[in-house]
């Protein structure tokens, strides 16, 4: 039992000048170490804006296809409205035709 209690001491013991050793390591090259942190920081914000350029990217795209898909609706509303009138003056009576007017005065 008294040997393996020896043997975790040294081996704590060790682990603590390795520590210790590279701590005092560092100290020495405090330039170095600075150096990299500071590397190490731009080189995160450049993926970070790497990333959100593309979700830029997307999010364009999207907007795009959406545009598209309004004027397409626009489009089709505007002949919907075009048909239903001229179908309305085709009517004899007229009352179809100026109810139609109304409503469509109402959204405009």
């Amino acid at each position: 039992m008294d040997s393996s209690s020896t043997r975790s001491t040294a081996t704590a013991a060790g682990d603590a000048k390795k520590r210790l050793s590279f701590f005092a390591n560092a100290m020495k090259r405090k330039d170095s170490f600075i150096q990299f942190f500071a590397m190490t920081g731009i080189l995160l914000l450049s993926m970070r804006s790497l990333g959100q350029k593309y979700k830029i990217h997307g999010l364009e795209e999207d907007t795009y296809a959406l545009r598209e898909e309004h004027n397409s609706l626009t489009d089709r509303m505007k002949n919907i409205k075009s048909s239903l009138l001229h179908e309305a003056s085709q009517d004899s009576t007229g009352l179809f035709a100026s109810r139609l007017r109304s409503l469509f005065n109402e959204q405009q």
